[in-house]
């Protein structure tokens, strides 16, 4: 949280952020846009809550309410899940338990030295903060296994061009939540760290949301879903990264022994799609 933004601006300012470039990117080539079915801007918008402010608002209250420990064990194992649901006929599920084991392995020593670290906090929070992880990672399971048939089925449709859609959709819900429960806008520029906020806002929707999706559609369309899943695990190691980056400080034995399962649970579920 950033001074005391809530969760609900953070989440609004970042989609509406991803919103707005996704429509000058659709708008600056008016020649050739497509426009969207009726039943593909529906589609646009169950996903954008699915993948996007849903799945976001639900991490951010389940991180508020339990710190970073239990979220991130629970998130963490949405490529397991992407694996054992996603994966294409014919690949037997015995050739993926390396991947697996070898992800579960960095899932539980990645949680054990954050335990360690930190514990956990807000004991009588713990329900409430679990169940809201463990919908955030249903969520973005269901997102990405439904985003991936979608583009599949649709191979007519650019994958940036789906971004885009997706973006606009975003992008409306973001303002529509911030209208109906986010700060105004005189409560928000009189925060201390205002200034701060904004620039979260457009690293986030342009760069973490806009980049991020058109990429993730992209490997869609050309992957199988269950390895697509796997590569979700990079954004386990950036955080990882950046957390070290931000403490100031070498990661610890455990960590390095986490990312490196990580990256060998990454090649083995790759050698086993081929």
């Amino acid at each position: 949280m950033v001074g005391h933004i809530g969760m609900v601006d953070i989440a609004a300012s970042r989609f509406a952020v991803f919103g707005l470039i996704s429509a000058v990117a659709v708008f600056a080539r008016p020649a050739a846009v497509r426009w969207p079915t009726w039943r593909q801007a529906r589609t646009a918008a169950a996903l954008s809550l699915l993948g996007f402010t849903g799945y976001y608002l639900l991490l951010a209250f389940s991180i508020e309410a339990l710190g970073t420990a239990v979220p991130s064990l629970v998130i963490g194992t949405i490529p397991v899940w992407m694996m054992l649901l996603g994966r294409p006929a014919g690949l037997r599920l015995r050739s993926l338990l390396p991947g697996l084991f070898l992800t579960a392995a960095g899932i539980g020593l990645m949680v054990a030295s954050a335990w360690s670290d930190a514990g956990v906090s807000n004991g009588g929070h713990f329900g409430a903060g679990l169940t809201l992880a463990v919908l955030a990672m249903a969520s973005w399971t269901v997102f990405g296994l439904l985003n991936a048939a979608w583009l599949k089925h649709h191979a007519d449709v650019a994958a940036t061009d789906w971004a885009n859609w997706l973006g606009i959709s975003t992008g409306l819900g973001a303002v529509g939540l911030w209208l109906v429960a986010g700060s105004d806008v005189a409560a928000l520029q009189s925060q201390p760290n205002v200034g701060l906020f904004w620039l979260l806002a457009l690293a986030g929707g342009i760069g973490s949301s806009w980049l991020a999706t058109i990429l993730w559609n992209v490997a869609s369309q050309r992957l199988s879903a269950s390895l697509c899943g796997q590569l979700i695990v990079s954004e386990t190691l950036f955080a990882l990264l950046y957390s070290f980056v931000w403490d100031g400080r070498w990661p610890h034995a455990t960590e390095l022994a986490a990312a490196a399962l990580f990256v060998l649970g990454i090649l083995a579920s790759i050698k086993a799609h081929r």
